[in-house]
């Protein structure tokens, strides 16, 4: 039997939840506009944020897009906006119980689906305690956003939290999320097509040259999205400030920044047989996983089509992109 197709990288939305300004405190919480049976507006305050159907919330709606695409596994994790970084942590901690546990009952224990909960990353105390819950209720990992306000990465409290992670042995997603805006960003939706590849660009960089990875245990898990942004197309260059710049560049790193790739996994939404070239040339042929950023439209479908399409790739690599690779990253026997 071969091993499953398993995508990282998609998102869940609950099909509506009770009133965030009477359960967390505080006002302007993202909100769910029914507009039917299978329609829905994520709305932030009286603003649309985004437009979802019933493959949000429907496990059957998913599994059938499954069938259709070949995947047999996917990893289910939240959907940024509703991370609550800029509130008060008690509010945020509120807010990811809610979510989490509107989560498990969405996936109803069916194996094809793999819960990941968000945590109140702003406060590592209770970021921990709420990984060790949901662990102990169902869940298989975290995501997290790439940064809380101004402390990316490298953030002692952040550092505090994954190395906890990767105590608990809790797999760990990061995804870019509250981008730069602006009036040169906030057309033809550059915050996404540009913001969101620097974003992790910028995080990756922070975690190495802080010297986060040296502190780190290697058996930290940790997977970003979108190829890891445009760090892979632009590692020649952080090498060569590195080395050229030490006095500038290098920080607390004890290596330059080509040493640290085999620290974390990238998922596959890059689109392009070359840019998936270079990211396995890059990151190597065992750090790479499906992801698709489904159901939204900006991600793949079907999912992991790139990698099925890519001719450069041997039978070999291929079947760890698509597969062994991903049960690595969950902690799963392959």
């Amino acid at each position: 039997m071969p091993p499953p197709v398993i995508d990282v990288h998609t998102h869940l939305v609950p099909r509506g939840w009770r009133d965030l300004s009477a359960a967390c405190g505080g006002e302007g919480w993202p909100w769910l506009r029914i507009d039917s049976e299978r329609e829905a507006m994520i709305m932030v305050g009286e603003q649309e944020f985004r437009p979802v159907g019933a493959q949000c919330w429907d496990p059957a709606v998913r599994a059938g897009d499954m069938a259709a695409d070949g995947v047999d596994v996917q990893v289910v994790s939240p959907t940024p906006v509703f991370f609550g970084y800029d509130r008060p942590a008690a509010q945020a901690a509120k807010l990811a119980r809610i979510f989490n546990d509107l989560t498990l009952e969405c996936v109803a224990g069916d194996p094809r689906f793999v819960p990941f909960c968000q945590v109140p990353l702003q406060d590592p105390d209770a970021a921990c305690a709420e990984l060790d819950r949901c662990l102990a209720s169902g869940h298989s990992g975290v995501e997290i956003g790439n940064h809380v306000g101004d402390r990316d990465l490298d953030d002692e409290g952040v550092v505090t939290f994954l190395q906890h992670c990767a105590r608990v042995g809790a797999p760990v997603f990061v995804h870019p999320w509250d981008m730069p805006d602006g009036p040169r960003l906030d057309r033809w939706m550059a915050r996404w097509l540009t913001g969101m590849p620097a974003e992790t660009h910028l995080s990756v960089l922070a975690l190495i040259l802080s010297g986060a990875f040296d502190r780190l245990p290697e058996t930290l898990r940790l997977c970003f999205a979108h190829g890891a942004g445009s760090f892979p197309f632009w590692l020649g260059r952080a090498d060569n400030a590195w080395h050229r710049r030490g006095e500038l560049v290098r920080g607390s790193s004890q290596r330059p920044p080509s040493h640290y790739v085999d620290r974390f996994y990238s998922d596959t939404v890059v689109f392009e047989p070359a840019a998936l070239r270079l990211l396995v040339e890059v990151l190597g042929e065992d750090r790479v996983v499906v992801g698709s950023d489904y159901p939204y439209p900006l991600g793949e479908r079907p999912a992991g089509e790139v990698v099925r399409k890519a001719t450069f790739l041997t039978d070999g690599q291929r079947t760890k992109i698509l597969s062994t690779n991903a049960l690595r990253f969950l902690g799963t026997p392959c």
